[in-house]
């Protein structure tokens, strides 16, 4: 696989970039970029970006480095884009159609990962500052309300939700443990341990047709079996680096990228949890947390050169 790059509009390296998600309603790539206070939406038939401006931005201390946090996650409902905001604490609506911000709700910790789960019509925010999930009320999908919040016993770090079964997912990073909340009841209802090692789990997604979870380390994907309490069926090396993955149900592919190798893997996955690469290339230092559009193709966040990598998928 050969990847371009495309450089964010305004944006000086290294840009401040962590979670993107992939619109299939538009066929376009949101990218929150921290530092430029923007998200940039990407269309991949044109190949320009269109920028959503007007997202506060603030310094703060990150590893003993002066860091410029604003928008940093961002996940796609029905109708509206919600966007998390590490600098203000805050989620807001955009407006598919208008790429308008609507009125944003703040929450009483940062923001990190956000989900929007449509069985139930809310926006999950894994808040790990506080070792919580705060759970958003977005049956008004332009008028968030906060619901309620759901206490772990760690930091959650990344998210998934298998809407067959009415589960969300999310790992405890400092914990090494995989945890499946119900989102009926809000309570959690299993813990796993994907045996990650020290520096723990870190994105996941769910196969809701076969009922595993994929569960990123840092340098592998381990593959657990929800039906049978977390018990792990496969591996699959992916490099160093690893973060946050994306999973593409109907060609069962599943999608990593490593930072520290700048490699990205696409994998399948068979009935029985067993990962094959079916493609592999050279990315960028840095580059991680992929996404997928609907045709395979793969998306991928290069901070360190300010540039989202397009990789073109051949099955």
């Amino acid at each position: 696989m050969v990847s371009k790059s495309v450089a964010l509009p305004g944006s000086d390296a290294p840009a401040s970039l962590d979670y993107i998600a992939y619109e299939p309603a538009h066929n376009r790539v949101w990218v929150p970029v921290g530092n430029t206070g923007s998200v940039d939406v990407y269309d991949v038939a044109s190949g320009n970006f269109t920028r959503v401006d007007g997202f506060k931005t603030a310094e703060r201390e990150y590893k003993g480095k002066k860091r410029t946090m604003g928008p940093s996650a961002v996940s796609i409902g029905d109708g509206f884009a919600y966007v998390g905001n590490r600098a203000t604490s805050e989620v807001c609506p955009v407006d598919l159609t208008s790429l308008k911000p609507g009125k944003c709700v703040k929450l009483p910790s940062p923001t990190d990962g956000v989900a929007y789960v449509g069985s139930a019509k809310e926006v999950w925010v894994t808040t790990p500052k506080t070792q919580t999930i705060a759970v958003l009320d977005a049956s008004k999908p332009d008028a968030l309300k906060i619901k309620t919040s759901i206490k772990l016993e760690g930091d959650p770090e990344g998210y998934a939700s298998d809407g067959t079964r009415g589960v969300f997912f999310t790992n405890l990073e400092d914990k090494n443990k995989t945890v499946a909340i119900d989102v009926a009841t809000h309570k959690p209802k299993a813990t796993w341990t994907p045996d990650c090692g020290e520096a723990g789990p870190r994105g996941l997604v769910a196969d809701a047709a076969r009922g595993f979870v994929y569960v990123a380390c840092t340098d592998h994907i381990a593959v657990l079996d929800a039906a049978h309490d977390g018990a792990q069926i496969g591996k699959l090396d992916a490099g160093a680096g690893v973060d946050n993955i994306d999973w593409l149900e109907p060609q069962r592919l599943l999608y990593v990228a490593a930072g520290k190798s700048a490699t990205v893997t696409i994998a399948r996955a068979d009935d029985k949890g067993q990962l094959t690469v079916v493609a592999a290339g050279s990315t960028s230092a840095g580059a991680r947390n992929p996404v997928a559009d609907a045709s395979g193709n793969a998306y991928v966040a290069d901070s360190m050169g300010a540039k989202l990598l397009v990789v073109p998928f051949q099955p």
